[in-house]
């Protein structure tokens, strides 16, 4: 899905890793939880920081930041785990996100999103859906079905 795709308006959850802003769609947000303690898994990628309980379910748990080739994410008080539907083959994966903070609930429609930017032939930007302006910044809004390869996936899968 592109931005070409977006043809209603749309509900996003935005969120901060360091200083930038990224959206996700709430349709694929399950929910938001507070930092908790999260068991390291040996010989995992280091993006995937663990996994959590959730309610007798073992989530896996994985750094964004780590993932967009940040620093790791540092433990604040305002460090949350965002918990997503990610979709792999026929079957819907539970993960958890690390986000710095999270922002708002916004809604914006078709026009104030754009194509995601061509950035050089070596990048994959396909998960990034477009970039949607909101009170004179750009948002980028994440596709979370293509932020990870399905070899990621089925390791992550294989851990939960």
């Amino acid at each position: 899905m592109s931005a070409a795709d977006i043809i209603e308006t749309v509900q996003y959850l935005t969120f901060k890793l360091d200083e930038e802003v990224f959206a996700l769609d709430v349709a694929k947000v399950r929910e938001i939880l507070e930092y908790t303690g999260i068991t390291k898994v040996p010989q995992t990628p280091d993006f995937m920081r663990g996994v959590i309980n959730l309610r007798g379910s073992v989530v896996p748990v994985i750094d964004l930041r780590l993932k967009f080739g940040m620093s790791a994410t540092e433990r604040t008080v305002n460090t949350c785990i965002i918990v997503v539907e990610v979709e792999l083959e026929d079957e819907t994966l539970i993960l958890g996100v690390l986000a710095d903070s999270v922002q708002e609930v916004i809604e914006m429609e078709p026009e104030q999103i754009e194509a995601a930017p061509h950035i050089g032939t070596h990048l994959n930007t396909d998960f990034i859906k477009g970039m949607g302006k909101h009170d004179n910044r750009f948002i980028m809004i994440l596709d979370s079905d293509k932020i990870f390869t399905d070899e990621e996936l089925y390791t992550v899968q294989d851990v939960g």
